[in-house]
C-alpha cells in the first residue's frame, strides 16, 4: 500500500485510517454494538497486515475502553514507530463541571487519561472533537501547544466544525506562534456534501489534511435503501444526519455497483476517496469485507458519467454532524 502525506507535514500515513468507534466494551457508553477485544482483534490484526498505519479512536468512545482495546492490540500486532496513533478529546467523560470540553484543564486532564489507557507515552494525532463554544479558542490552542511541547503529542488535528471557527484557529495558532491544526475530520459522503461549499476549499488552501468520518453515510452507501441493521435501529445520531429523498443516490451507488460487478461500498468510497482534497477517508471495520472494500476502492476508477450518475440527485441541506 502507497502512503500519502498528513497535509503539509511529512508524517506518512496509509490512505485508508482504521476507525476505531466500533471496538470497544458494549455496555459502556452508547455504543451496544461495538466489539469487545477479542472481537476486535481480527480486524486489527488485518489491517496492519494489509499497510494500514493509521488508526483512529477517542476518549469518549465506549467510555475509554475503545482507547484500551486498541492499544493493547497495536502493542501486540504493530511497531509502535511505524504506526499513526490518533485520538480526540472534548467529549463529556464523566459529571460535573470539568468533565469534557477544551478547556485548560480538561485538555491537560484528558490526554494524561488516554495515554494511560492506549499504553503510550504520546499520540501522534491529538484532535479537538468538536468546538467549544464555552471556552475561548485561545486558551483550547494554547494547551493543545502545550501538549505537543511536552511530548504527548506530535501533532493537532480538529474535527467538525463551521469553516470560519477552523480559520479562526488557524489564525489565533499562527499569530501566536503555537503549533499549528494539520488536519481536519469531517463529515463528509455521498450523501453529506454540504463541505464543499467552504471546509474543503479552505482546507485545500491551507494544506489541511482531510480526514472524512461516515464516508459511508453510517452504512447507508453500502445496501438498498430501507434496510436496517442491528447498528442502524438504535443510531439515534445516523437518524439526524440524512433524509428520505436520499434513497435517489443511494439507488445511483447500487446500479453503477452492479454494471461494475462490485460491492457498493467499493463504488461509495471510491467517490470519496478520489477527491484530490481526502487524504484519508475512516473507515470502520466489524466485518471481514469492510476493509477489503476499502481497500479495493483505492483501485476503483470511475468515470466521469459515473460520478455525474452519483451527484446529480444531490440537493442541498441543513448543516449535520457538528
Amino acid at each position: 500500500m502507497e502512503h500519502v502525506t498528513l497535509g503539509r507535514t511529512g508524517l506518512q500515513v496509509s490512505p485508508v485510517t482504521l476507525g476505531c468507534m466500533s471496538y470497544g466494551v458494549p455496555d459502556r457508553g452508547a455504543h451496544d454494538w461495538s466489539l469487545d477485544e477479542e472481537a476486535a482483534r481480527p480486524f486489527v490484526r488485518r489491517a496492519v497486515e494489509a499497510g494500514i498505519n493509521f488508526f483512529d479512536t477517542a476518549n469518549v468512545y465506549s467510555d475509554g475502553t475503545s482507547e484500551e482495546i486498541v492499544g493493547r492490540l497495536l502493542k501486540e500486532y504493530a511497531n509502535r514507530d511505524e504506526i499513526v496513533l490518533a485520538t480526540k478529546v472534548f467529549g463529556r467523560m464523566r459529571p460535573g463541571p470539568n468533565g469534557g470540553g477544551l478547556s485548560r484543564k480538561a485538555i491537560m486532564t484528558e490526554i494524561d487519561h488516554s495515554l494511560r489507557r492506549l499504553g503510550t507515552d504520546h499520540v501522534d494525532l491529538y484532535q479537538i472533537h468538536r468546538w467549544d463554544p464555552g471556552t475561548p479558542v485561545e486558551e483550547t490552542v494554547e494547551a493543545l501547544h502545550d501538549v505537543v511541547k511536552a511530548g504527548k503529542a506530535r501533532y493537532v488535528g480538529a474535527s467538525s466544525m463551521y469553516a470560519w471557527q477552523f480559520a479562526k484557529a488557524l489564525k489565533v495558532a499562527e499569530l501566536n506562534g503555537w503549533t499549528r491544526f494539520v488536519s481536519m475530520q469531517n463529515h463528509y459522503n455521498l450523501l453529506y456534501r454540504e463541505e464543499e461549499r467552504e471546509m474543503l476549499p479552505l482546507c485545500a488552501d491551507e494544506g489541511i489534511a482531510v480526514l472524512p468520518w461516515s464516508p459511508l453515510a453510517r452504512g447507508l452507501l453500502t445496501r438498498a435503501w430501507g434496510t436496517e441493521t442491528a447498528r442502524s435501529r438504535g443510531d439515534v445520531f445516523g437518524g439526524t444526519l440524512y433524509r428520505d429523498e436520499d434513497h435517489r443516490i443511494v439507488d445511483a451507488v447500487g446500479t453503477i455497483a452492479k454494471e461494475r460487478d462490485v460491492p457498493r461500498a467499493r463504488v461509495a468510497l471510491a467517490w470519496v476517496a478520489h477527491n484530490p482534497v481526502v487524504t484519508s477517508p475512516i473507515v470502520g471495520d466489524t466485518r471481514p469485507h469492510h476493509l477489503e472494500d476499502a481497500i479495493a476502492a483505492l483501485s476503483l476508477e470511475l468515470t466521469d458519467d459515473e460520478v455525474a450518475e452519483l451527484e446529480r440527485h444531490y440537493t442541498p441541506r441543513p448543516i449535520a454532524g457538528h
